[in-house]
């Protein structure tokens, strides 16, 4: 029961969320309600461990801290709530299956064209965390933010990815979970914005090295 009214209490939290990005179009309340519950739907099915409501939440609060940051706060939240509205660890085409998927819900809520591309434009940066604007930047870092966490929050991260590629034997995860965290530990900075560079990218490097070395671990000892 306490898990059910969590749930709950979660979602009720992220219809305010939605309400609140919205309230700079003139939408029609009762398409919107059709969106955000086809939006919960898809977030809370059975596959998903990581990539749920608790990700989108927590990506959105983020946005909310770098908001001064951004150029169009709208957009980057509705790009927020659509990033990971398709997820198929066994596809390679997700990002542009939901950007897709984020262009046709916001036609029909009437979003002005412009918004609708720049959300797409959004969307598909996600695919290889490439920012080309300042826009892209701060989602790009809501959408990492995790790699900064509490190392027992990151742990369960971690286990949550795992789950989510459970069709994967464990030396052909190893060896692709690990070329995915040294490609971000390889990069100049894995955070954009100045603040997320200061506050988290010292964390992000230890939490990735500490995935790394149990990964490897794993796979000698095993």
């Amino acid at each position: 029961m306490m898990e059910i009214a969590l749930m709950q209490t979660a979602e009720n939290f992220l219809y305010y969320q939605w309400q609140q990005t919205l309230q700079n179009f003139p939408v029609n309340k009762t398409s919107a309600n059709q969106v955000f519950t086809h939006l919960i739907q898809a977030y809370s099915s059975p596959n998903r461990h990581y990539h749920t409501l608790k990700h989108i939440s927590c990506v959105l609060q983020t946005i909310q801290t770098l908001g001064t940051y951004t150029q169009d706060l709208p957009g980057v939240e509705l790009a927020a709530w659509f990033h990971d509205v398709i997820y198929d660890t066994q596809a390679q085409d997700n990002e542009e299956k939901s950007s897709d998927y984020a262009g046709e819900a916001l036609q029909s809520l009437g979003i002005p064209l412009s918004c609708i591309n720049k959300v797409k434009r959004l969307i598909l940066s996600t695919k290889h965390h490439q920012a080309d604007d300042i826009d892209s930047q701060v989602l790009l870092d809501a959408d990492l933010a995790i790699l900064a966490t509490h190392p027992v929050d990151y742990q369960e991260y971690a286990h949550a990815i795992r789950q989510e590629y459970a069709w994967v034997s464990e030396i052909d995860y190893v060896q692709g979970r690990t070329r995915v965290l040294e490609k971000f530990l390889q990069r100049q900075r894995i955070y954009f914005t100045p603040l997320m560079y200061e506050v988290a990218e010292e964390s992000a490097r230890a939490n990735l090295q500490a995935e790394i070395r149990y990964l490897m671990s794993n796979q000698i000892y095993g």
